[in-house]
């Protein structure tokens, strides 16, 4: 029995969501072969980091290439699209027909079933957030053998909205969570002043950054009452072009102006691991953004939140901006002051209880590890894979 998980992205942001499977596997004593697969160096060294010396010893770990056409082709398209990650699949057929289980993060691994005709390989979908976008929601999400999810808010619109019948779906918990490190902390605060934390979504229908993004960061230039960290989605300023399918769009996201790095009261990250491994959700003391799942990995400690609707969404009755109910909501960056005063202000007794209460829905904690209860589902999974095939 192999199971294979696989790393291939742009960015390491989604290797914390299931590389603490791969290892809690291997610590239960797993009997058949587990192999990491990355397609990039960086996520080959974040593999590594976090794998620490069970890479090599009770985890293989498989570099994944592109062929010569392949490479080409990446090299010209890979300014816009993620061409490598999508050409990779066919590149390495051999690899995956090796496979019996793949655990993979995203939904491209589908291609492997849909065009290559792999049906026999089972693939396994850890998710990589508990956010509220319909695109979580999609009906891709029926097209994995088995997903793992973090809550019972998760499950239930799975199969509401992605058709995805019941006993396809195990509620683990947040194997991200596992990871933590508490005592790491990535931004130089100066004083006591707020520290807010603006963390706009890639997504250009979406995100606040495209349309408001710069008089966001115009209004702490010259507002020194509070401290920022600027640390967008990884995705946003990776390419020149920033592509979204679920609403076909290219955008631009643009420079960041030098009067921004230079403001000593503004810390400015655009895809350093501190944007991926919670350093900021976790010392930050207002959360400031839009439709990113990285809001519930703040609420993991109830915090005062504030949310800017540059794209004037109808979402109180919304179930895709659930999330815009753990604070206040503004539409234009003019109400910034007002807004984060009220959102400080507020949150013990407008916000706290409503906090508490969304993050117990997204997310299923007990007090085993969240990677060991995924771990026993790909154990379960891995015999019956194995009863069939014997």
């Amino acid at each position: 029995m192999r199971i294979g998980f696989l790393f291939n992205h742009d960015q390491i942001h989604q290797v914390a969501h299931s590389l603490p499977i791969a290892i809690a596997l291997a610590d239960a004593g797993f009997a058949g072969e587990i192999i990491v697969a990355t397609t990039t160096e960086r996520m080959k060294r974040e593999v590594l980091r976090l794998g620490g010396d069970r890479i090599g010893r009770s985890i293989q770990h498989v570099a994944l290439e592109l062929k010569g056409k392949s490479q080409t082709l990446s090299r010209l398209l890979e300014f816009a699209i993620p061409s490598r990650k999508l050409l990779i699949y066919g590149d390495n057929l051999d690899f995956f027909r090796s496979l019996d289980i793949m655990v993979v993060a995203e939904k491209t691994s589908l291609v492997l079933k849909k065009h290559y005709g792999l049906t026999n390989l089972k693939i396994v979908h850890t998710r990589h957030g508990a956010g509220d976008r319909a695109i979580g929601f999609d009906k891709a999400s029926a097209g994995f053998d088995h997903v793992l999810c973090s809550g019972p808010k998760i499950k239930e619109r799975l199969i509401a909205e992605a058709g995805v019948p019941a006993e396809r779906i195990s509620i683990v918990g947040y194997p991200k969570f596992d990871t933590l490190n508490p005592s790491v902390t990535r931004f130089p605060v100066q004083n006591d002043k707020p520290v807010v934390f603006y963390n706009p979504h890639c997504s250009a229908h979406l995100s606040s950054w495209f349309k408001h993004g710069r008089q966001v960061l115009d209004f702490f230039v010259g507002n020194d009452d509070y401290q920022l960290i600027f640390a967008p989605h990884v995705m946003l300023f990776e390419r020149k072009f920033v592509m979204t399918i679920d609403k076909l769009r290219l955008d631009r996201p643009g420079r960041i102006d030098e009067r921004y790095l230079k403001s000593p009261n503004i810390h400015i990250d655009l895809g350093s691991r501190a944007c991926t491994d919670m350093s900021y959700t976790l010392m930050a003391d207002l959360y400031l953004g839009d439709v990113s799942s990285q809001i519930y990995e703040f609420l993991l400690r109830p915090r005062p939140c504030l949310f800017l609707n540059s794209q004037g969404v109808d979402w109180r009755q919304d179930t895709n901006y659930t999330h815009w109910q753990a604070g206040p909501v503004i539409d234009s960056p003019a109400q910034l002051a007002a807004g984060l005063k009220q959102a400080l202000e507020s949150h013990p007794g407008d916000y706290l209880p409503v906090q508490q209460q969304m993050f117990a829905r997204s997310f299923d904690l007990d007090d085993r590890p969240s990677s060991r209860r995924a771990a026993d589902v790909l154990m379960r999974l891995a015999d019956q894979t194995s009863g069939a095939i014997a």
